[in-house]
Protein backbone atom coordinates (compact mmCIF):
# COMPACT_ATOMS: atom_id res chain seq x y z
CA UNK A 1 0.00 0.00 0.00
CA UNK A 2 6.66 12.55 4.07
CA UNK A 3 8.46 14.69 6.46
CA UNK A 4 10.46 17.51 5.65
CA UNK A 5 11.19 18.61 2.46
CA UNK A 6 14.73 17.82 2.15
CA UNK A 7 14.80 14.57 4.10
CA UNK A 8 12.38 11.52 3.92
CA UNK A 9 9.62 11.19 1.38
CA UNK A 10 6.77 8.75 1.82
CA UNK A 11 4.87 7.14 -0.82
CA UNK A 12 0.98 7.17 -0.03
CA UNK A 13 0.19 3.84 -1.40
CA UNK A 14 -2.47 1.69 0.13
CA UNK A 15 -0.84 2.64 3.98
CA UNK A 16 1.30 0.49 5.75
CA UNK A 17 1.72 0.48 9.63
CA UNK A 18 4.95 2.18 9.17
CA UNK A 19 3.77 4.81 6.80
CA UNK A 20 0.52 5.24 9.48
CA UNK A 21 2.51 5.37 12.85
CA UNK A 22 3.44 8.80 14.52
CA UNK A 23 6.43 10.65 14.54
CA UNK A 24 7.21 8.77 17.92
CA UNK A 25 6.40 5.42 17.59
CA UNK A 26 8.68 5.42 14.66
CA UNK A 27 11.37 6.42 16.27
CA UNK A 28 10.51 4.00 19.14
CA UNK A 29 10.49 1.33 16.51
CA UNK A 30 13.84 2.09 14.88
CA UNK A 31 15.25 2.00 18.17
CA UNK A 32 13.89 -1.51 18.75
CA UNK A 33 15.45 -3.29 15.49
CA UNK A 34 18.13 -1.87 16.07
CA UNK A 35 18.40 -3.43 19.27
CA UNK A 36 16.59 -6.52 18.37
CA UNK A 37 18.49 -7.40 15.55
CA UNK A 38 21.74 -8.25 16.59
CA UNK A 39 20.43 -10.14 19.25
CA UNK A 40 18.26 -12.38 16.51
CA UNK A 41 21.24 -12.83 14.25
CA UNK A 42 23.10 -14.48 17.56
CA UNK A 43 19.89 -17.15 17.74
CA UNK A 44 20.59 -20.43 16.22
CA UNK A 45 18.01 -23.21 14.36
CA UNK A 46 15.84 -21.29 11.68
CA UNK A 47 16.07 -17.87 12.74
CA UNK A 48 19.15 -17.22 10.96
CA UNK A 49 21.94 -17.73 8.74
CA UNK A 50 24.54 -19.18 10.67
CA UNK A 51 24.31 -22.13 8.80
CA UNK A 52 25.86 -20.45 5.71
CA UNK A 53 24.97 -19.82 2.41
CA UNK A 54 23.54 -16.47 0.67
CA UNK A 55 22.39 -14.07 2.90
CA UNK A 56 19.98 -11.24 1.35
CA UNK A 57 19.59 -8.35 4.56
CA UNK A 58 16.69 -6.25 3.43
CA UNK A 59 15.50 -3.61 5.34
CA UNK A 60 12.33 -2.39 3.93
CA UNK A 61 10.10 0.74 4.42
CA UNK A 62 7.05 -1.23 3.01
CA UNK A 63 7.59 -4.33 6.08
CA UNK A 64 4.20 -5.61 5.72
CA UNK A 65 1.41 -5.27 8.26
CA UNK A 66 -0.56 -7.93 7.00
CA UNK A 67 1.13 -11.07 5.97
CA UNK A 68 -2.47 -13.03 4.86
CA UNK A 69 -2.13 -11.32 0.74
CA UNK A 70 -5.77 -11.40 0.63
CA UNK A 71 -5.22 -8.07 2.89
CA UNK A 72 -1.85 -6.76 2.50
CA UNK A 73 -1.20 -7.46 -0.91
CA UNK A 74 -2.96 -4.82 -2.44
CA UNK A 75 -0.45 -2.10 -1.21
CA UNK A 76 3.74 -1.11 -2.06
CA UNK A 77 4.12 -3.92 0.53
CA UNK A 78 3.38 -6.85 -2.43
CA UNK A 79 6.76 -6.59 -3.23
CA UNK A 80 7.90 -8.29 0.29
CA UNK A 81 4.83 -10.58 0.42
CA UNK A 82 6.09 -12.14 -3.07
CA UNK A 83 9.33 -13.41 -1.10
CA UNK A 84 7.33 -16.41 0.23
CA UNK A 85 3.64 -16.24 -2.16
CA UNK A 86 3.85 -17.03 -5.83
CA UNK A 87 0.39 -16.22 -8.30
CA UNK A 88 -0.55 -17.62 -11.26
CA UNK A 89 1.24 -15.24 -14.01
CA UNK A 90 4.24 -12.57 -13.06
CA UNK A 91 5.58 -9.67 -15.18
CA UNK A 92 8.31 -9.47 -17.29
CA UNK A 93 11.29 -6.99 -18.39
CA UNK A 94 8.54 -5.97 -20.92
CA UNK A 95 5.62 -5.61 -18.25
CA UNK A 96 4.09 -8.85 -19.92
CA UNK A 97 2.37 -11.43 -18.29
CA UNK A 98 4.51 -15.15 -18.16
CA UNK A 99 4.08 -18.14 -16.19
CA UNK A 100 4.22 -18.85 -12.82
CA UNK A 101 2.30 -21.57 -10.70
CA UNK A 102 0.44 -21.76 -14.24
CA UNK A 103 2.67 -22.70 -17.19
CA UNK A 104 -0.29 -21.50 -19.80
CA UNK A 105 -3.47 -20.47 -20.44
CA UNK A 106 -5.97 -19.95 -23.08
CA UNK A 107 -9.40 -17.81 -23.71
CA UNK A 108 -12.48 -19.27 -25.29
CA UNK A 109 -13.55 -17.80 -28.40
CA UNK A 110 -15.65 -14.92 -26.73
CA UNK A 111 -13.36 -14.05 -24.49
CA UNK A 112 -15.37 -14.06 -21.53
CA UNK A 113 -13.69 -17.45 -19.80
CA UNK A 114 -10.18 -18.44 -19.30
CA UNK A 115 -8.27 -21.89 -18.33
CA UNK A 116 -5.18 -21.55 -16.25
CA UNK A 117 -3.11 -24.51 -16.96
CA UNK A 118 -0.92 -25.19 -13.39
CA UNK A 119 2.24 -26.54 -13.07
CA UNK A 120 2.05 -30.26 -11.79
CA UNK A 121 3.66 -31.56 -8.86
CA UNK A 122 3.72 -28.20 -7.06
CA UNK A 123 2.96 -28.20 -3.07
CA UNK A 124 2.71 -24.84 -0.81
CA UNK A 125 5.35 -25.09 2.15
CA UNK A 126 2.67 -26.84 4.07
CA UNK A 127 2.50 -29.83 2.06
CA UNK A 128 -0.91 -29.40 0.60
CA UNK A 129 -1.20 -29.64 -3.20
CA UNK A 130 -1.08 -26.27 -6.00
CA UNK A 131 -3.94 -27.19 -8.25
CA UNK A 132 -7.04 -25.70 -9.28
CA UNK A 133 -8.89 -26.05 -6.14
CA UNK A 134 -6.67 -23.94 -4.60
CA UNK A 135 -7.04 -21.06 -6.90
CA UNK A 136 -10.71 -21.18 -6.52
CA UNK A 137 -10.32 -21.22 -2.86
CA UNK A 138 -8.17 -18.04 -3.32
CA UNK A 139 -9.92 -15.99 -5.70
CA UNK A 140 -13.07 -16.65 -3.72
CA UNK A 141 -11.50 -15.66 -0.70
CA UNK A 142 -10.34 -12.73 -2.22
CA UNK A 143 -13.94 -11.68 -3.36
CA UNK A 144 -15.99 -12.68 0.10
CA UNK A 145 -13.20 -11.80 2.86
CA UNK A 146 -14.78 -9.25 4.93
CA UNK A 147 -11.17 -7.40 5.44
CA UNK A 148 -10.19 -8.42 1.94
CA UNK A 149 -8.47 -5.39 -0.33
CA UNK A 150 -8.88 -7.29 -3.57
CA UNK A 151 -12.72 -7.49 -4.08
CA UNK A 152 -12.61 -4.69 -5.95
CA UNK A 153 -10.45 -6.03 -8.46
CA UNK A 154 -11.74 -9.27 -9.05
CA UNK A 155 -15.53 -8.14 -9.83
CA UNK A 156 -14.63 -9.74 -13.85
CA UNK A 157 -14.57 -12.91 -12.17
CA UNK A 158 -18.36 -14.73 -12.19
CA UNK A 159 -17.48 -17.94 -10.85
CA UNK A 160 -14.48 -20.44 -10.98
CA UNK A 161 -14.26 -24.26 -11.65
CA UNK A 162 -11.54 -26.55 -10.33
CA UNK A 163 -10.47 -29.56 -12.65
CA UNK A 164 -7.78 -30.97 -11.22
CA UNK A 165 -4.78 -29.01 -12.53
CA UNK A 166 -6.57 -26.51 -14.53
CA UNK A 167 -8.93 -23.44 -13.17
CA UNK A 168 -11.58 -22.22 -15.36
CA UNK A 169 -12.37 -18.45 -14.79
CA UNK A 170 -15.87 -17.89 -16.10
CA UNK A 171 -15.98 -13.98 -16.74
CA UNK A 172 -18.89 -11.02 -16.16
CA UNK A 173 -17.80 -9.79 -19.06
CA UNK A 174 -14.98 -10.39 -22.08
CA UNK A 175 -12.14 -9.30 -20.59
CA UNK A 176 -8.50 -9.77 -21.69
CA UNK A 177 -6.71 -8.10 -18.57
CA UNK A 178 -7.27 -11.11 -16.34
CA UNK A 179 -3.89 -12.71 -17.09
CA UNK A 180 -2.34 -9.26 -16.33
CA UNK A 181 -4.00 -8.65 -13.36
CA UNK A 182 -3.78 -12.29 -11.54
CA UNK A 183 -0.01 -11.64 -11.11
CA UNK A 184 2.21 -10.74 -8.04
CA UNK A 185 -0.45 -7.89 -6.49
CA UNK A 186 -3.62 -9.14 -6.93
CA UNK A 187 -3.66 -12.91 -6.58
CA UNK A 188 -0.86 -14.00 -4.59
CA UNK A 189 -2.16 -17.89 -3.51
CA UNK A 190 -2.17 -19.15 0.01
CA UNK A 191 -2.67 -22.57 0.94
CA UNK A 192 -6.40 -23.18 0.82
CA UNK A 193 -5.50 -25.34 4.19
CA UNK A 194 -3.76 -22.48 6.04
CA UNK A 195 -5.91 -19.95 4.97
CA UNK A 196 -9.04 -21.25 6.65
CA UNK A 197 -7.69 -20.00 9.76
CA UNK A 198 -6.82 -15.95 7.92
CA UNK A 199 -5.99 -14.28 11.79
CA UNK A 200 -3.38 -17.63 11.70
CA UNK A 201 -1.96 -16.83 8.10
CA UNK A 202 -1.64 -13.30 8.85
CA UNK A 203 0.23 -13.87 11.54
CA UNK A 204 2.09 -17.79 9.71
CA UNK A 205 2.47 -17.29 6.17
CA UNK A 206 1.91 -20.48 3.77
CA UNK A 207 2.59 -19.98 0.01
CA UNK A 208 4.60 -21.38 -2.91
CA UNK A 209 6.98 -18.71 -3.27
CA UNK A 210 10.46 -18.73 -3.62
CA UNK A 211 11.09 -18.65 -0.05
CA UNK A 212 9.23 -19.44 3.26
CA UNK A 213 8.38 -17.98 6.50
CA UNK A 214 10.63 -19.25 9.94
CA UNK A 215 10.34 -16.75 11.67
CA UNK A 216 7.88 -13.53 12.49
CA UNK A 217 7.62 -10.51 14.45
CA UNK A 218 5.07 -8.64 13.39
CA UNK A 219 6.13 -4.87 12.32
CA UNK A 220 9.57 -5.95 12.80
CA UNK A 221 11.33 -8.36 11.01
CA UNK A 222 10.97 -11.64 9.11
CA UNK A 223 13.53 -14.70 8.71
CA UNK A 224 13.17 -16.48 5.65
CA UNK A 225 14.71 -19.97 3.54
CA UNK A 226 15.03 -21.00 0.62
CA UNK A 227 11.82 -23.39 -0.35
CA UNK A 228 13.24 -26.04 -2.28
CA UNK A 229 9.57 -26.75 -3.35
CA UNK A 230 9.30 -23.47 -5.53
CA UNK A 231 9.13 -24.58 -9.47
CA UNK A 232 11.88 -22.23 -10.42
CA UNK A 233 14.24 -23.27 -7.53
CA UNK A 234 17.00 -23.79 -9.54
CA UNK A 235 17.21 -20.13 -10.49
CA UNK A 236 16.99 -18.87 -6.61
CA UNK A 237 20.64 -18.60 -5.62
CA UNK A 238 19.68 -16.87 -2.04
CA UNK A 239 19.54 -19.18 0.96
CA UNK A 240 18.08 -17.01 3.37
CA UNK A 241 16.35 -13.25 3.79
CA UNK A 242 16.31 -11.31 7.08
CA UNK A 243 13.24 -8.83 6.26
CA UNK A 244 13.46 -5.70 8.44
CA UNK A 245 11.59 -2.78 9.10
CA UNK A 246 13.62 0.49 7.62
CA UNK A 247 14.96 3.28 10.04
CA UNK A 248 14.75 6.28 9.52
CA UNK A 249 15.94 7.35 5.49
CA UNK A 250 19.10 9.33 6.85
CA UNK A 251 20.27 5.89 8.23
CA UNK A 252 20.18 3.40 5.46
CA UNK A 253 23.27 4.63 3.84
CA UNK A 254 24.98 3.93 7.21
CA UNK A 255 23.36 0.64 7.73
CA UNK A 256 24.16 -0.97 4.13
CA UNK A 257 27.91 0.38 4.83
CA UNK A 258 28.21 -1.66 7.42
CA UNK A 259 26.55 -4.65 6.79
CA UNK A 260 23.50 -4.43 9.11
CA UNK A 261 21.91 -4.41 5.40
CA UNK A 262 23.00 -5.43 2.19
CA UNK A 263 19.42 -4.59 0.40
CA UNK A 264 17.01 -1.30 0.84
CA UNK A 265 14.38 0.72 -0.73
CA UNK A 266 16.29 4.37 -0.77
CA UNK A 267 14.92 7.65 -0.65
CA UNK A 268 15.81 9.83 -3.12
CA UNK A 269 17.18 12.19 -0.61
CA UNK A 270 19.76 9.83 -0.15
CA UNK A 271 20.80 8.76 -3.78
CA UNK A 272 24.00 10.71 -3.50
CA UNK A 273 25.01 9.68 -0.12
CA UNK A 274 24.46 6.17 -1.53
CA UNK A 275 26.62 6.60 -4.58
CA UNK A 276 29.58 8.58 -3.09
CA UNK A 277 29.47 5.34 -0.60
CA UNK A 278 30.44 2.59 -3.44
CA UNK A 279 27.08 1.59 -3.09
CA UNK A 280 24.92 0.33 -6.52
CA UNK A 281 21.38 2.46 -6.37
CA UNK A 282 19.62 0.30 -8.54
CA UNK A 283 16.55 2.73 -10.23
CA UNK A 284 13.62 0.28 -10.64
CA UNK A 285 10.74 1.17 -13.72
CA UNK A 286 7.36 1.61 -11.86
CA UNK A 287 3.82 2.88 -12.45
CA UNK A 288 4.27 5.15 -9.62
CA UNK A 289 2.30 7.98 -9.76
CA UNK A 290 1.26 11.29 -7.21
CA UNK A 291 -2.08 13.09 -6.99
CA UNK A 292 -4.42 15.46 -5.32
CA UNK A 293 -7.97 13.83 -4.72
CA UNK A 294 -11.07 16.16 -4.40
CA UNK A 295 -14.58 15.18 -3.46
CA UNK A 296 -16.51 17.18 -6.52
CA UNK A 297 -20.07 15.82 -3.72
CA UNK A 298 -18.74 18.65 -1.54
CA UNK A 299 -18.38 22.30 -1.80
CA UNK A 300 -16.43 24.10 -3.21
CA UNK A 301 -15.51 21.24 -5.45
CA UNK A 302 -18.64 20.65 -6.78
CA UNK A 303 -18.25 23.89 -8.92
CA UNK A 304 -16.39 22.76 -12.32
CA UNK A 305 -14.63 26.37 -12.20
CA UNK A 306 -13.43 25.45 -8.82
CA UNK A 307 -11.78 22.37 -9.82
CA UNK A 308 -10.17 24.01 -12.86
CA UNK A 309 -8.77 26.23 -11.13
CA UNK A 310 -7.00 24.58 -8.71
CA UNK A 311 -5.66 22.54 -11.72
CA UNK A 312 -4.65 25.55 -13.33
CA UNK A 313 -2.90 26.33 -9.67
CA UNK A 314 -0.81 23.16 -9.49
CA UNK A 315 2.93 23.84 -10.40
CA UNK A 316 3.97 20.24 -10.87
CA UNK A 317 7.62 21.41 -11.76
CA UNK A 318 8.21 22.70 -8.22
CA UNK A 319 7.30 18.75 -6.86
CA UNK A 320 9.84 17.39 -8.91
CA UNK A 321 12.47 19.92 -8.34
CA UNK A 322 12.07 19.42 -4.19
CA UNK A 323 11.26 16.01 -3.58
CA UNK A 324 12.88 13.77 -6.17
CA UNK A 325 16.56 14.65 -6.43
CA UNK A 326 16.72 14.09 -9.88
CA UNK A 327 14.89 10.73 -10.25
CA UNK A 328 11.18 12.30 -11.01
CA UNK A 329 9.39 13.72 -13.89
CA UNK A 330 6.10 16.01 -14.34
CA UNK A 331 2.89 13.67 -14.76
CA UNK A 332 -0.82 14.84 -15.33
CA UNK A 333 -1.70 11.06 -15.52
CA UNK A 334 -1.36 8.34 -13.21
CA UNK A 335 1.33 6.52 -15.19
CA UNK A 336 4.71 7.82 -15.87
CA UNK A 337 5.71 8.85 -19.54
CA UNK A 338 6.41 6.47 -21.58
CA UNK A 339 3.92 3.63 -20.54
CA UNK A 340 1.81 2.04 -23.21
CA UNK A 341 -1.24 3.90 -21.20
CA UNK A 342 0.09 7.24 -20.93
CA UNK A 343 -1.52 9.20 -23.42
CA UNK A 344 0.03 11.81 -25.30
CA UNK A 345 -3.14 13.67 -26.48
CA UNK A 346 -4.23 14.83 -22.90
CA UNK A 347 -0.86 16.15 -22.00
CA UNK A 348 -0.42 19.30 -20.65
CA UNK A 349 -4.58 20.00 -20.91
CA UNK A 350 -4.07 22.19 -17.49
CA UNK A 351 -0.82 23.44 -17.64
CA UNK A 352 0.36 25.86 -14.66
CA UNK A 353 -1.43 29.17 -14.67
CA UNK A 354 -2.04 31.02 -11.81
CA UNK A 355 -3.50 34.12 -13.77
CA UNK A 356 -5.84 31.34 -15.00
CA UNK A 357 -6.40 30.09 -11.63
CA UNK A 358 -7.53 33.72 -10.32
CA UNK A 359 -9.30 34.12 -12.66
CA UNK A 360 -11.87 31.26 -12.63
CA UNK A 361 -12.25 31.70 -8.53
CA UNK A 362 -13.58 34.88 -9.71
CA UNK A 363 -15.76 33.77 -12.44
CA UNK A 364 -16.99 31.17 -9.60
CA UNK A 365 -18.03 33.79 -7.23
CA UNK A 366 -15.28 33.95 -4.86
CA UNK A 367 -12.75 36.13 -3.87
CA UNK A 368 -9.04 35.58 -2.29
CA UNK A 369 -9.39 34.27 1.26
CA UNK A 370 -12.94 33.16 0.72
CA UNK A 371 -11.80 29.27 -0.29
CA UNK A 372 -10.77 27.85 3.33
CA UNK A 373 -9.80 23.80 2.65
CA UNK A 374 -8.58 21.25 5.57
CA UNK A 375 -6.28 19.06 3.59
CA UNK A 376 -6.68 15.69 5.45
CA UNK A 377 -3.37 13.35 5.07
CA UNK A 378 -1.92 10.13 7.11
CA UNK A 379 1.53 11.88 8.25
CA UNK A 380 4.06 14.83 7.55
CA UNK A 381 4.07 15.09 4.02
CA UNK A 382 6.15 17.69 1.90
CA UNK A 383 3.40 17.33 -0.80
CA UNK A 384 0.82 18.53 1.73
CA UNK A 385 3.20 22.07 1.66
CA UNK A 386 3.77 22.79 -1.70
CA UNK A 387 0.30 22.42 -2.60
CA UNK A 388 -0.45 24.44 0.41
CA UNK A 389 2.51 27.42 -0.94
CA UNK A 390 1.22 27.20 -4.50
CA UNK A 391 -3.07 27.20 -3.58
CA UNK A 392 -2.13 29.79 -1.38
CA UNK A 393 -0.73 32.22 -4.55
CA UNK A 394 -3.83 32.12 -5.98
CA UNK A 395 -6.20 33.15 -2.97
CA UNK A 396 -7.28 29.55 -1.78
CA UNK A 397 -5.85 28.99 2.46
CA UNK A 398 -4.84 25.18 2.80
CA UNK A 399 -4.70 24.11 6.80
CA UNK A 400 -2.85 20.67 6.91
CA UNK A 401 -4.50 18.00 8.87
CA UNK A 402 -2.64 14.72 10.09
CA UNK A 403 -5.03 12.40 10.60
CA UNK A 404 -3.35 8.79 11.58
CA UNK A 405 -6.85 6.98 10.96
CA UNK A 406 -6.67 8.60 7.69
CA UNK A 407 -7.63 5.94 5.56
CA UNK A 408 -11.16 5.23 7.06
CA UNK A 409 -12.78 8.32 6.24
CA UNK A 410 -10.61 8.28 2.60
CA UNK A 411 -11.92 5.22 1.66
CA UNK A 412 -15.38 5.87 2.83
CA UNK A 413 -15.34 9.24 0.53
CA UNK A 414 -16.25 11.34 3.41
CA UNK A 415 -13.35 13.70 3.03
CA UNK A 416 -13.05 16.99 0.94
CA UNK A 417 -9.41 17.26 -0.25
CA UNK A 418 -6.43 14.66 0.64
CA UNK A 419 -2.97 13.42 -1.08
CA UNK A 420 -2.60 10.11 -2.46
CA UNK A 421 -0.19 8.17 -4.63
CA UNK A 422 -0.27 5.48 -6.38
CA UNK A 423 2.16 1.92 -7.09
CA UNK A 424 -0.33 0.95 -10.11
CA UNK A 425 -1.29 -2.25 -11.42
CA UNK A 426 0.29 -4.77 -13.76
CA UNK A 427 -3.05 -4.22 -15.81
CA UNK A 428 -3.69 -0.77 -16.95
CA UNK A 429 -6.68 -1.20 -16.91
CA UNK A 430 -7.01 -2.07 -13.17
CA UNK A 431 -5.12 1.32 -12.53
CA UNK A 432 -7.63 3.06 -14.62
CA UNK A 433 -11.14 2.05 -12.69
CA UNK A 434 -8.88 2.44 -9.64
CA UNK A 435 -8.77 5.84 -10.08
CA UNK A 436 -11.95 6.63 -12.38
CA UNK A 437 -14.64 4.17 -12.25
CA UNK A 438 -17.65 4.81 -9.64
CA UNK A 439 -16.09 2.35 -6.87
CA UNK A 440 -12.86 3.10 -7.35
CA UNK A 441 -11.02 2.82 -4.23
CA UNK A 442 -8.94 5.60 -4.67
CA UNK A 443 -11.33 7.64 -6.65
CA UNK A 444 -12.29 10.24 -3.62
CA UNK A 445 -16.14 11.38 -5.73
CA UNK A 446 -17.09 8.12 -6.11
CA UNK A 447 -19.85 7.00 -7.26
CA UNK A 448 -19.32 9.92 -9.70
CA UNK A 449 -17.28 9.05 -12.74
CA UNK A 450 -16.63 11.21 -16.08
CA UNK A 451 -18.87 10.87 -19.23
CA UNK A 452 -17.35 8.40 -21.58
CA UNK A 453 -15.36 6.43 -19.15
CA UNK A 454 -17.52 3.06 -18.75
CA UNK A 455 -17.78 2.43 -22.46
CA UNK A 456 -13.88 3.24 -23.14
CA UNK A 457 -12.91 0.36 -20.41
CA UNK A 458 -15.09 -1.59 -21.65
CA UNK A 459 -13.63 -1.58 -24.92
CA UNK A 460 -10.26 -1.73 -23.26
CA UNK A 461 -11.13 -5.26 -21.78
CA UNK A 462 -12.68 -6.80 -25.40
CA UNK A 463 -9.76 -5.68 -26.56
CA UNK A 464 -6.63 -8.42 -26.53
CA UNK A 465 -3.39 -7.59 -25.41
CA UNK A 466 -1.85 -8.55 -28.32
CA UNK A 467 -4.04 -6.84 -30.36
CA UNK A 468 -2.70 -4.16 -33.14
CA UNK A 469 -4.94 -1.64 -31.51
CA UNK A 470 -4.33 -2.13 -28.10
CA UNK A 471 -2.25 1.22 -27.22
CA UNK A 472 -4.09 3.21 -29.44
CA UNK A 473 -7.80 1.67 -27.43
CA UNK A 474 -6.20 1.70 -23.73
CA UNK A 475 -4.71 5.53 -24.30
CA UNK A 476 -8.68 6.87 -25.15
CA UNK A 477 -9.62 5.12 -22.09
CA UNK A 478 -6.70 7.17 -20.13
CA UNK A 479 -8.04 10.15 -22.09
CA UNK A 480 -12.00 9.46 -21.40
CA UNK A 481 -10.85 8.84 -17.75
CA UNK A 482 -8.24 12.01 -17.24
CA UNK A 483 -12.40 14.17 -18.19
CA UNK A 484 -12.50 13.46 -14.25
CA UNK A 485 -12.75 16.32 -11.85
CA UNK A 486 -11.97 14.47 -8.90
CA UNK A 487 -7.82 13.87 -9.22
CA UNK A 488 -5.11 16.35 -10.39
CA UNK A 489 -1.67 14.58 -10.71
CA UNK A 490 1.74 15.76 -10.27
CA UNK A 491 4.87 13.91 -10.74
CA UNK A 492 5.93 10.18 -11.14
CA UNK A 493 9.35 8.65 -9.76
CA UNK A 494 10.81 5.23 -10.59
CA UNK A 495 11.61 2.85 -7.45
CA UNK A 496 14.87 3.52 -6.23
CA UNK A 497 16.76 0.71 -4.17
CA UNK A 498 20.45 1.11 -2.87
CA UNK A 499 22.41 -2.45 -2.43
CA UNK A 500 25.83 -4.03 -1.63
CA UNK A 501 28.17 -4.60 -4.80
CA UNK A 502 27.81 -8.43 -3.72
CA UNK A 503 24.42 -8.60 -4.77
CA UNK A 504 23.90 -9.14 -8.75
CA UNK A 505 21.70 -7.17 -10.81
CA UNK A 506 18.12 -7.74 -10.60
CA UNK A 507 15.99 -8.17 -13.53
CA UNK A 508 13.93 -4.88 -14.37
CA UNK A 509 10.41 -5.73 -14.21
CA UNK A 510 8.37 -3.15 -13.71
CA UNK A 511 7.10 -2.27 -10.25
CA UNK A 512 8.18 -5.51 -9.28
CA UNK A 513 11.14 -7.10 -7.46
CA UNK A 514 12.43 -10.46 -9.13
CA UNK A 515 14.94 -12.77 -7.17
CA UNK A 516 15.33 -15.32 -10.42
CA UNK A 517 18.93 -15.23 -11.15
CA UNK A 518 20.14 -13.22 -8.63
CA UNK A 519 22.87 -13.65 -6.67
CA UNK A 520 24.64 -12.54 -3.72
CA UNK A 521 28.86 -13.36 -3.46
CA UNK A 522 30.92 -14.00 -0.43
CA UNK A 523 31.71 -10.89 1.84
CA UNK A 524 28.43 -9.42 1.88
Amino acid sequence: MPAQLTTQRRRLALPSSRRTRGPRAAVLATAFVALLAPALSACGGDTTAAGGGATLKWTSSYFPAHWDPVVGGSGAQFRELALTYASLTRTDETGKAVPDLARSWEYNERGDEITFHLRPGLKFSDGQPVDAAAVKAAIERAQKQKNSALFGDLTSIKSVDAEGLNAVLHLTQVDYQIPQLLGERVLQIASPRAAKNPAKLDQNPVGAGPFTVTQLIPGTKAVLRKNPEYWDAKNIHIDNVELTSAPDASTVVSGLQTGVYNFADLDPSQASAAKKAGLDVFVQPGFNASNLSLNINKAPFDNDKVVDAVRHAINRQEFVDKLTFGYGEVTDQPFPKGYVAYDPKSEADYPYDPAKSKQLLSEAGYKAGDIKLDLVIPADDPQAEIIQSQLAKVGITVTIKVDKNWATPFFAKNLKFSLYGTTGRDSAAQTLTAHFGPNGPLNLSSPYQPAGFEAAIAKVRQTPLDAPDYAKVLQAATRAGLKSKALVFTYSQPNLIAKSKAISDLPKNPAHIDWTGVTISSGN
